[in-house]
């Protein structure tokens, strides 16, 4: 597992082994080719970070900064030796929580991002009880992207709260899907 383009291009990621299933490579170059420029300055927020690859791929192409939520001594091991390897810790907060009491703890402070990533074990229906919390967080900003990575056999809504589904693709097992602030969607429908 490599960081594939920006600051840290080449540079290799420590992996988590067992039960852990990072994003391949490849399915994280599909991911930010789509984003393409809505990374730079971005504030990131990983949910179910396990090794950060997402996350640090933000931060190498320009987000200025990221809450990675992980819970798994294991993969917050690995995602330290990340984050050290590759001289980030200043720009990047852990939280040691689930995701839940995590998302209330953010929404407690105030905070709000533009870039959420969801990637949680599968054959849990995770990915769908997140989502939801998350479009009632009061966490995403105006412009706010998320993008969910789920089972193929795993379907989400085309709408949840304020998030609209903007595009979905399958690699293999995995869907991921983009989703957009309805607002923002609607007016790119009307404008275009």
């Amino acid at each position: 597992m490599r960081i594939i383009a920006g600051e840290f291009k080449g540079r290799r990621l420590a992996a988590v082994k067992g039960r852990i299933r990072p994003t391949s490579d490849k399915v994280r170059e599909a991911i930010f080719n789509i984003l393409g420029a809505a990374v730079a300055g971005a504030r990131v927020l990983d949910l179910f970070a396990g090794t950060g690859a997402l996350a640090l791929e933000a931060l190498s192409r320009g987000a200025l900064d990221a809450v990675l939520v992980e819970e798994q001594a294991s993969a917050l091991r690995v995602l330290q030796t990340n984050l050290e390897a590759l001289g980030l810790a200043d720009r990047v907060r852990v939280l040691r929580l689930p995701v839940h009491a995590a998302l209330k703890k953010l929404a407690a402070q105030g905070r709000q991002f533009s870039l959420v990533f969801l990637d949680p074990p599968y054959g849990r229906g995770l990915a769908l009880s997140t989502l939801e919390a998350l479009a009632d967080s009061g966490l995403l900003g105006p412009e706010a992207l998320v993008v969910a990575e789920h089972s193929h056999r795993e379907a989400l809504p085309e709408r949840t709260g304020q998030l609209a589904l903007s595009q979905s693709r399958r690699y293999g097992d995995t869907q991921v899907s983009f989703y957009g602030m309805r607002e923002n969607l609607l007016e790119q429908e009307l404008s275009g």
